[in-house]
Formats: C-alpha cells, sequence, structure tokens
C-alpha cells in the first residue's frame, strides 16, 4: 500500500497518529508471523515545499528535512529517504527497495519525495508569496523537459516519439474532459433527486464479509467468560425480587454475546482501541474474549483516538467489519475529523459504491467531571451519515449490537458507565440466549399509560421510571414512558401515537439540555402533534455546566423531582405539590440570557 501525502500534512495530528498506528511493535513481537510482521506501507511524501502559502520548510516546521521525522518513529527510522522526485529512475529504484523492505516484513517505510507545486493550491491562489524566479528555477528543472532530454542524449527514444507520446497524453486528457463535460454522457444530479440521501446508508444486511474459516484460539463453549455468564440470572427479577448486581445477566454481557457471536461467523471482524486486549477493555466489556482471539482480530491501539477510528474508517471500505472503541465519549473531539468528515461521508461520496460496517463503541462517563462524564450523543446525531444508537437495557443492548454488526453502515454506539452492571428491567422473560436484533431507530415502549408520555434517552430512561412511579403514587397519573434507544434513524410513529393518546409529553436525557437530541425530537413532534397537543413538549435535560465532581452529580444530572417539577410548572399543575427546584419561564429565560 502507498499513502501519498504532502509535506505541510505531517503538521496534522492524525498523520502522526496514523504513523503510530502503523508502527505499533505488536505486528512484529505479538502478531502471528505468517502474517507478514510489519504492515507493508510506504507512507509517500510528495514534498512540495507548500501547504497553501505556508512553507514548511524554514517556516512552520523545524524538521527541515521530511525524511527526518522517522527516526523518531522506530529503531530502522521507518527505513526513511530523501528521493528525487524529478528523477523516474531514481523513484522507482527507491520503490523498488523499499517493496523488498515490506515484503520482508520490516515496514512500514517513510519516503521524502522532493517535487514541486508550480500551479496554486486552488484556482483564487495567486501565488503571492513566492516569486517569479522562484518558479521560473523549478520551471527549468521540471523532469518532463530535463528527462527528456537525457532519454534524447542516451539515444533511448527519439525526438519524434516523444513529441508524438506528448500529443497522444494531450489528446486523451482532452478526450476525457470532453466526456465528463457531455451531459449526455456524464450526467449531472438533477435539482429535485434524493439520490444523495438514498446512498449515504447502504441499510444491508451482512452475515459476513468472507467464506474462509473465522480464527479462533478455543472452543467457544469452553471460554471461562461464556461459562461465567451461564451461571447468571437472564432477568433483574426473580420471584418478585431483584437480582444482585454480581449474579445478573447485564449490559456488558449483553455487548459480550453480541460481539462473540458475530466474531465466530465473520473472520474479517476486528476490534480494537485503548486496553482492549489483556484488560479486557476499560470497563471488562471484552473480558474473555483474549482468551478467545488471536492478537490480530482482538489487540491494543495507542493513545491515538483519530488513528483509532482512520483505521477503522480505511478497514470498513476495504471489505472488513471494524469495532473501534473510544474509551469515553469525552474523547471524540480527537477523532472529530475521522468521525464526522471520514466515517460519515465515504458511503455517500463513492456514490454507494463503497460501504463502512464500521461500529464505534463511545462509552458516556459519570463521577469523572469536567474531562471525562460529558454525553456527546448530539454532535454525533447533527452530522449526517451516521447511525447514533444508546441502549440502555441488557435486552436493547444485545439486540441493538446484532443488528450493528450485521449492517453495513457506520454506527455509533452508545454505554453508559453508570448501567453496566444493570439486570433486564422490563422483558419480563428476561434477555434470550438465542441470537436475534433490535432494528436500529424503533423505539421501545417501557410502560404504558394514559394521562402524560414520557420519552427518554440514555440513562434517563430509569429517572424517568422512578419519577412515573411517583406521579401514580401521589397523583393517580398513568405516564407513559417510551425510550428512544436510537436518534437517528428514528421512527416517530409509536411517539406520535402515544402524544395522541395523552396530549402532554415531557422529554428527558441526560445530555446537557441545550442542543440535545431531545430539542429536536420536541420540535419534530410539534410539527407531527400540534393539534393534539395540550401544550408544548418539554425538554428537561442536565444543566448548561461543565460537568461538576461526583458529589455534585445530582445538582447536574436530571432527578425524579426535576421531573415531578416540569410537569407540575410546564404541563399539568399537580394538587399540593411543592417545586423542589425553579423550572418557571422566568427562571429559563435568565438562564438561556446568562447561558447556563
Amino acid at each position: 500500500m502507498v499513502a501519498n501525502i504532502g509535506d505541510a500534512s505531517f503538521g496534522c495530528g492524525p498523520v502522526w497518529e496514523g504513523i503510530t498506528f502503523a508502527t505499533m511493535d505488536q505486528y512484529r513481537k505479538l502478531w502471528d508471523q505468517a502474517l507478514g510482521g510489519g504492515l507493508p506501507i510506504i507512507f509517500n511524501c510528495m514534498d512540495n515545499f507548500y501547504g497553501m502559502g505556508g512553507q514548511p520548510d524554514g517556516e512552520t516546521m523545524a524538521c527541515e528535512f521530511i525524511a527526518r521525522i522517522g527516526a523518531g518513529v522506530n529503531p530502522e527510522a521507518m527505513h526513511a529517504e530523501r528521493v528525487n522526485g524529478y528523477d523516474p529512475l531514481a523513484v522507482i529504484d527507491a520503490f523498488q527497495r523499499k517493496k523488498e523492505i515490506l515484503l520482508q516484513g520490516r515496514g512500514p517505510v517513510l519516503l521524502d519525495t522532493i517535487t514541486y507545486r508550480f500551479s496554486g493550491h486552488s484556482p483564487s491562489d495567486a501565488s503571492s508569496y513566492r516569486s517569479k524566479e522562484e518558479l521560473e528555477h523549478w520551471e527549468a528543472a521540471d523532469s518532463i523537459g530535463s528527462f527528456r532530454l537525457r532519454l534524447e542524449e542516451a539515444g533511448a527514444v527519439s525526438a519524434g516519439a516523444l513529441d508524438q507520446a506528448r500529443r497522444d497524453v494531450r489528446e486523451t486528457v482532452f478526450a476525457m474532459f470532453q466526456l465528463a463535460a457531455d451531459l449526455e454522457v456524464s450526467p449531472r444530479l438533477q435539482l429535485d433527486s434524493e439520490l444523495i440521501g438514498e446512498v449515504m446508508f447502504s441499510n444491508r444486511h451482512v452475515e459476513s464479509f468472507d467464506d474462509r474459516p473465522p480464527e479462533l484460539l478455543q472452543d467457544l463453549a469452553d471460554n471461562p467468560r461464556v461459562k461465567q455468564i451461564q451461571g447468571k440470572a437472564r432477568t433483574g427479577f426473580q420471584d418478585g425480587k431483584p437480582v444482585s448486581k454480581m449474579k445478573a445477566f447485564n449490559i456488558r454481557d449483553a455487548i459480550f454475546e453480541a460481539l462473540l457471536h458475530r466474531f465466530a461467523i465473520d473472520p474479517t471482524m476486528i476490534a480494537f482501541g485503548e486496553e482492549n486486549r489483556d484488560w479486557g477493555g476499560a470497563f471488562a466489556v471484552y473480558r474473555g474474549l483474549t482468551e478467545a482471539l488471536p492478537y490480530h482480530r482482538l489487540f491494543n491501539a495507542p493513545i491515538s483516538e483519530a488513528g483509532i477510528v482512520g483505521a477503522a474508517v480505511g478497514y470498513g471500505m476495504e471489505g472488513g467489519r471494524a469495532v473501534a472503541e473510544l474509551m469515553y465519549a469525552d474523547f471524540m473531539g480527537r477523532a472529530g475529523d475521522e468521525l464526522f468528515n471520514q466515517l460519515s461521508k465515504w458511503q455517500a461520496m463513492s456514490a454507494g459504491l463503497l460501504t463502512l460496517p464500521v461500529v464505534v463503541r463511545v462509552s458516556v462517563g459519570a463521577k469523572y467531571g469536567a474531562q471525562h462524564s460529558q454525553d456527546f450523543t448530539a454532535l454525533t446525531n447533527h452530522i449526517p451519515g451516521l447511525k447514533v444508537v444508546y441502549p440502555v437495557t441488557p435486552y436493547d443492548a444485545k439486540g441493538m449490537m446484532n443488528a450493528a454488526l450485521a449492517g453495513t453502515d457506520p454506527v455509533l454506539f452508545f454505554e453508559s458507565q453508570k448501567l453496566y452492571d444493570i439486570g433486564e428491567m422490563f422483558q419480563t422473560a428476561g434477555v434470550p440466549e438465542a441470537y436475534y436484533e433490535i432494528e436500529l431507530g424503533l423505539p421501545s415502549v417501557k410502560r404504558t399509560g394514559a394521562d402524560l408520555t414520557m420519552v427518554t434517552f440514555g440513562p434517563a430512561l430509569y429517572t424517568a421510571i422512578a419519577a412515573a412511579d411517583e406521579l401514580l403514587e401521589r397523583f393517580d397519573l398513568s405516564t407513559e414512558v417510551i425510550d428512544l434507544r436510537s436518534a437517528n434513524p428514528l421512527e416517530y410513529g409509536p411517539i406520535v401515537e402515544s402524544v395522541r393518546k395523552t396530549g402532554k409529553v415531557l422529554l428527558v436525557s441526560e445530555a446537557v439540555e441545550r442542543g440535545g437530541v431531545m430539542q429536536t425530537v420536541a420540535s419534530t413532534l410539534t410539527q407531527l402533534c400540534f393539534d393534539d397537543l395540550d401544550g408544548p413538549p418539554v425538554v428537561v435535560g442536565s444543566r448548561n455546566w461543565i460537568t461538576p465532581a461526583p458529589e455534585l452529580e445530582e445538582m447536574f444530572f436530571p432527578q425524579p423531582s426535576w421531573l415531578l417539577d416540569a410537569v407540575h410548572e410546564q404541563i399539568l399543575p399537580l394538587r399540593g405539590y411543592r417545586p423542589t427546584g425553579n423550572r418557571t419561564r422566568g427562571e429559563l429565560l435568565r438562564r438561556a440570557r446568562l447561558g447556563v
């Protein structure tokens, strides 16, 4: 594989993360050597001395020569070499020699190929940052002219043959231009076309991307985690009593079962992220997979979130199924370009020729304060091309992970650290051992009711259930509780049906209230159910603050009392109720004015 990249791009963090990911020592020391050792990649720097107008050499970077970067990467310095890009023979020679290194399993390689960019970076670039003399100097050395002269002097090719080759190339390029400009041959997308939306998701179901046997280290029936799970209660209640945390089949077990099922039937499936292998993942979801899978199917990645997601994107585009993990939702910012510009767009940008069967597991923290307890579901929901789900029960987690892993689209799979140990509270039959799928986008009615609809997303489901219990016990109000489970796609039918029945809707999540998923749902419900609503939808989320320390989380995350306050102040006055907080219109205006 040759990865061509410009010299100025070495100022980008993801470039360094990609190199770090590509040069991991484990390829040679831990993986099966039959796989070939070091990755067979040539990082070919097209070193043309400019980014847009900035110059890496002498201005924006201090390495002077890109080839020197290899010295800081591995003991072989990435076999780095500086090559005269204006000499085709030197370039051919370098590539032939580097190819041998790759075939020996000693890659990857860094080539610093010197060339020059004559035109501006874009049509609007007047090249004001460089002199006419500089351009003329490089034009005199340009390989098209200088290498032609060498060929003629050596008698390798006649001047007439070279002239004819130049004419042939010009004619071919012009013919290509004419074909591209011909609206009959190359029709343009029409203004009334839905094609972009149609190719954004592939929506296929693929059991396996290869028919070869999946590599496993053991019979899965002998796996210690599998045996442990067999002894657990697959429902959260037995004989009317809650099952203890240690004995209940929980959300991490549910995700594990779904992953193991797909690992056993799709040989292309791999999983990687920080601390994924021997530790079993930061939250023990992968515990037991180390015994079951060879290194090349489950491995630790460097602390390089952009590299992690970028590698998953590339692997998916090449026809494999990847599960990449970001340890905390907060770290999504470190992989922003790869999530928002690469993972989300390549299916549409390829007009549907490519699929991206990539699941990115994202853990949403709690009890970790400002840097590790943020819910970024709204960020991903805002980006076209991503499916965004957040199951919060074992039954839903297993069924939705099964569906995500059988699909061909990028899925952001959010998981709450608060709930990894929780048992199944809503399916009376418990979580089936057999394989099943839950369609992504279909909400789940967790409790039926007639007086009020509560719509939840994420862990707020359990807060809503507690509030619904209190509304029934104290005020004889019957609440229908619906868990979205998915932000995108989203089937509004069950929610609309409920709102038309109750006429009242409260939407709850643990993301900060401003700009959250529930604001979008509330706005859509207003359009869909305007004539059926007794009043506007009400949204309750976390405070629009930076997440505080653990001992202060009750003043930040929604509590059952907040939901009762919202019902009383904004939906339906509760007889004899005294609010514990302030949800008045004046307070909402005050907070908005202060940006809090």
